[in-house]
């Protein structure tokens, strides 16, 4: 068997999506993310704070790497790391990024994108106070950086079986969020 007839016959999609949700939508994506990764959680799903970060090096390849989210809110999606990183070399040549969360066992998918802004100093001080003991060991207090990613898109996605998936998008404007038609927008499906 070829290795793409060994892919194809591999199961996809085979997660439980939850109940249609009856509430209306929230005007603000932080808000239906919080719903969502609560009922993630509440489905069995790990880590669910678990994302993968996307952001382009010095010569604009893509690079990506699995983080946790520490924060969410009108501030941006909150994630950490060392400044002397490949992550913070990156993110201070290119200041975007885009965060995608998977959570299989509900088949559903969030993805954030737009540009990244360093906290404050007390910020970040306090986020790496935060880690355990042995999570801080060596690491110096202006060495640590909590970046926001202060996103222009976010896109929930809920797929399904028949892949007849959902989607619902919000996009900033001038005056907040507004929330978009999928068939209407041509990119990044």
């Amino acid at each position: 068997m070829t290795m793409a007839a060994w892919l194809r016959s591999i199961p996809s999609l085979t997660g439980t999506p939850p109940e249609r949700d009856a509430a209306p939508l929230p005007d603000a994506p932080e808000a239906l993310f919080e719903r969502w990764i609560r009922q993630a959680l509440d489905a069995g799903v790990v880590e669910a704070h678990g994302a993968t970060l996307a952001t382009v090096d010095a010569d604009g390849i893509p690079d990506a790497r699995t983080l946790i989210l520490k924060d969410l809110g009108p501030e941006g999606w909150a994630f950490a790391g060392p400044r002397a990183s490949a992550k913070g070399a990156q993110l201070a040549a290119q200041p975007a990024a885009a965060l995608n969360f998977w959570w299989p066992a509900v088949l559903r998918a969030v993805r954030v994108r737009g540009r990244v802004v360093e906290a404050s100093a007390e910020d970040s001080a306090a986020d790496l106070a935060a880690r355990s003991a042995a999570a801080r060991d060596g690491i110096e207090p202006g060495a640590w950086v909590l970046w926001r990613l202060v996103p222009d898109r976010v896109e929930f996605w809920q797929g399904s079986p028949d892949r007849r998936h959902l989607r619902t998008i919000y996009r900033r404007t001038a005056d907040g969020w507004q929330r978009t038609d999928p068939a209407n927008e041509s990119e990044n499906r």
